[in-house]
């Protein structure tokens, strides 16, 4: 679990909260059902539209790794990296064919295999580059909906407000609607800008970072991987592939 994240979350919203308590205003104020459909709806509605499906729903299926981002430990890296390397020393490559069934990760496994089949180091280096590269785009496309969504989020809250505006000029004439009509349209605005300042924008550049940090684990792995099928010795390995620990 990221606790950093989740203060950032209260600490954000609790500064908003607090400082319009400070200024003598209402909470309740701030709580505006109109406005939070129009500000949330058009927004999802907006990125909806802007979004292929299958994207979507990775995107959506990442907003976990803000709070709780996979492990990803360089340093547990190079010791499997070293160990298969001096397995490989003593065995060959075919003695790594056992640890393939136990391994969890398929990138890993992946490249374990071609080690196994004998393939030429720079096929390896280049079948691994190119699955690399195809995830890295994958997740950040999916990355990406959340700046998306903290671009129109402004904007429809501006339509929230035009909105409430427009139903205020039009009930001049009865002084009990207007209060809602000014909350709404004003209300909107501060939805619109909060959620793309202290959420989206946020939760994509967080996203990005665990992104980079995945590109960069798997960057070493593959240049562990091909370091074994050239067979160099593992203390060699293990020296190389500490420069990726910064």
């Amino acid at each position: 679990m990221d606790m950093l994240s989740i203060l950032g979350v209260i600490l954000g919203f609790g500064a908003i909260l607090g400082g319009n308590y400070l200024e003598g205003g209402h909470v309740d104020a701030l709580f505006n059902g109109p406005a939070a459909l129009i500000v949330g709806g058009g927004t999802f509605a907006a990125i909806m539209l802007q979004t292929p499906g299958k994207t979507l729903r990775h995107g959506l299926f990442m907003f976990r790794w803000v709070f709780s981002p996979p492990y990803i430990s360089l340093e547990d890296g190079i010791d499997k990296i070293v160990n298969w390397s001096m397995r490989a020393r003593k065995e060959g490559l075919l003695g790594l064919e056992s640890i393939l069934p136990k391994e969890p990760d398929r990138f890993c496994g992946k490249g374990l295999q071609l080690l196994v089949d004998g393939v030429e180091p720079e096929t390896i280096r280049n079948v691994l580059e190119l699955e690399l590269i195809a995830k890295e785009n994958h997740d950040l496309a999916a990355a990406k909906i959340y700046d998306g969504m903290g671009g129109y989020s402004p904007t429809i809250g501006i339509i929230g407000a035009v909105m409430g505006l427009i139903h205020v000029m039009s009930n001049l004439a009865d002084p009990s609607s207007l209060g809602s009509g000014i909350a709404t349209a004003f209300v909107a605005t501060i939805y619109g800008v909060a959620f793309a300042n202290l959420f989206f924008f946020p939760i994509g550049s967080k996203l990005k970072a665990v992104i980079q940090r995945q590109s960069q684990y798997r960057e070493m792995l593959i240049e562990g991987i091909v370091s074994i099928s050239e067979g160099e010795n593992p203390r060699a390995i293990e020296m190389k592939l500490k420069g990726f620990i910064h």
